[in-house]
Order: C-alpha cells, then sequence, then structure tokens
C-alpha cells in the first residue's frame, strides 16, 4: 500500500471516524467522576461496554468501505485511534498511586490493573472484526489473505510454533522498549518518574513498532501478535519487576511519583491503543524497508 495522497485522506477520515464516535461523543461512557483520576475499564458500565463494543464494530465495518480498496489495512486504525483520545484526556498513573499509598491498597492496585488491558484489546479486536465482516461481504474478498494482501500459507503446526515465538518477542521487545523509550528522568538505576504525556504518546508507539518491525522482518507475521502483545506485557512486568516485597518497598520508601519501571508509569488503555497504532505502523515500516531491499539496491 503507497501512502499516496488519496490514502492519506483514507487515513484521515477513519481517524476522523475514530475519534468523533469514540474520541468525543462517547467520552461521557468511560469518563471518571473526578476529571484528575484516570480512564479505567472498571468505570465503565455493562451496557457501557456493550454499547463501546458495538460502536467499536459499527466503525471498523464502516471504515473498511470508507478506505476501500484498502479498507484491511486502515479500516482497523479508527478504534485505537479514538482511544487514543481517551488516553490523553485521561488522568495520569500518578494520581492513581497517590490515592493508594498504603502497601496493601498499592497491592490491590496493581493487581487490579494485571488484567485491563485485555479489556481495551477486546475493543479494539470488536473493530477489527468489524473490518473482517465487511471484507467477508464485499464480492471477490479473500478474507483470509494477510495483512499485506498475499495468502498466508502456513499451515499446521508450524503456524502455532512461529505465533507463539512471534508473541514472545513481541512482548520482551516491548519490556525492554519501554523501559527506554518511555523513560522521562531516571532518579536512579532502579527508579524511574512518571512521564509527561507526550513522552508516553512517543515511547509506547515507537517500542510496537519496533516489536512489529521485528516480528514482520524476521518471522514473516503481521500486526496483530505485537498488538496482543500490549495487553500481555504488564502481567510479564509485574511478575519480574513489581512483586509483593517491591510494592511494599515502594510504598514505604518512594513518593507515588516513583516507580521501578517505566511500563508502571503508562495506563492500560495507553499500551493497548498506542501500541496498535505502533504495532501497524512498524509492520508497514517493515514492508517498505523490505520493498526498498528488494527493488532499490538490486
Amino acid at each position: 500500500m503507497e501512502l499516496t495522497w488519496i490514502n492519506k485522506l483514507r487515513i484521515a477520515a477513519i481517524a476522523t471516524l475514530g475519534i468523533v464516535v469514540i474520541g468525543i461523543l462517547s467520552w461521557p461512557l468511560a469518563a471518571p467522576s473526578d476529571p484528575l483520576m484516570p480512564v479505567r475499564a472498571s468505570g465503565i458500565s455493562l451496557p457501557g461496554t456493550l454499547l463501546l463494543l458495538a460502536l467499536a464494530f459499527g466503525i471498523g465495518f464502516a471504515g473498511y468501505f470508507i478506505a476501500w480498496p484498502h479498507g484491511r489495512e486502515i479500516g482497523i486504525l479508527g478504534v485505537p485511534l479514538g482511544l487514543t483520545i481517551w488516553a490523553i484526556r485521561s488522568g495520569s498513573m500518578q494520581t492513581l498511586t497517590q490515592v493508594y499509598e498504603k502497601a496493601p491498597e498499592r497491592m490491590a492496585l496493581v493487581h487490579s490493573l494485571r488484567f485491563e488491558p485485555i479489556y481495551w484489546l477486546l475493543l479494539v479486536a470488536a473493530g477489527f472484526a468489524g473490518v473482517l465482516v465487511a471484507q467477508r461481504l464485499r464480492p471477490g474478498s479473500t478474507p483470509m489473505a494477510s495483512a499485506d494482501g498475499r495468502a498466508n500459507s502456513r499451515t499446521g503446526e508450524n503456524t502455532y510454533v512461529n505465533g507463539a515465538i512471534a508473541l514472545l518477542v513481541a512482548i520482551l521487545i516491548s519490556l525492554f522498549f519501554l523501559g527506554i523509550f518511555t523513560r522521562n528522568l531516571a532518579v536512579s538505576r532502579h527508579v524511574v518518574t512518571q512521564p509527561d504525556d507526550g513522552q508516553i504518546v512517543f515511547g509506547v508507539i515507537a517500542t510496537f513498532a519496533v516489536a512489529a518491525f521485528v516480528v514482520k522482518r524476521f518471522l514473516d507475521l503481521s500486526y496483530v501478535l505485537p498488538a496482543v502483545a500490549s495487553s500481555l506485557v504488564l502481567i510479564l512486568a509485574q511478575i519480574a519487576y513489581y512483586r509483593a516485597g517491591t510494592v511494599q518497598r515502594f510504598a514505604e520508601t518512594h513518593p507515588a511519583t516513583f516507580f521501578p519501571h517505566s511500563i508502571f508509569a503508562v495506563l492500560p488503555i495507553q499500551l493497548v491503543a498506542l501500541g496498535t497504532l505502533g504495532s501497524v505502523l512498524g509492520y508497514w515500516i517493515a514492508v517498505r524497508y523490505d520493498y526498498w531491499k528488494k527493488h532499490e539496491t538490486g
């Protein structure tokens, strides 16, 4: 897919759709009662969740036809772009840690965050499902094609092995580069402070762009698994860096703005929304790199 002016217009149209429908009009469904607090999945009611899933599916479905013939590549961007508006409007992680100061409260907070990224990934997946359904309804479509338009020839166990390797690689790369790109100020080797919003946006997108580039370049798989990794990397980070003893030590000896790793200063919605955008970006950078290497360098 060439980034021509017409494709730029398609991307702008999808971005507008996602930002308006989810980022602006649906904000009351997720807005915390205290405007300084961050957006949490636990703050959204069940009817609100069902409505968001329906809206996400509709954005993906409509986005496919708006961006046709590149609806598969562009239509998936609407939902994460809409969620990005929430991620930017949201309060920061340090607001939560300032509220939950004592060690037992902080531990409960850490556990409550562990699986929250999966909630946001479900919304992104609903948008992707809308794209796939729309693609299937179009006459002559090839719904089993890969994200760059080529048929996927992998079958059997090799598919699952490569997928598992790609997911593990994406999680490990993401955890490493989040510690570098989202770092605002390192007080010491093992302590970091709350990054600015701009640093989080750059850091998360760049991190998952690197992960998706590696997955595409060396395993020839799409952006899907790096995007899934954005919902799992926090679990690995908590196991590695933020166990009970560490939580208690930080609660008792450090200000609430200090964290043992940069990932703990990033909200789950920021991980998934920005991580998905970064995954798509990294995938297409790898596609363009392969094209350049093949055609420009001989």
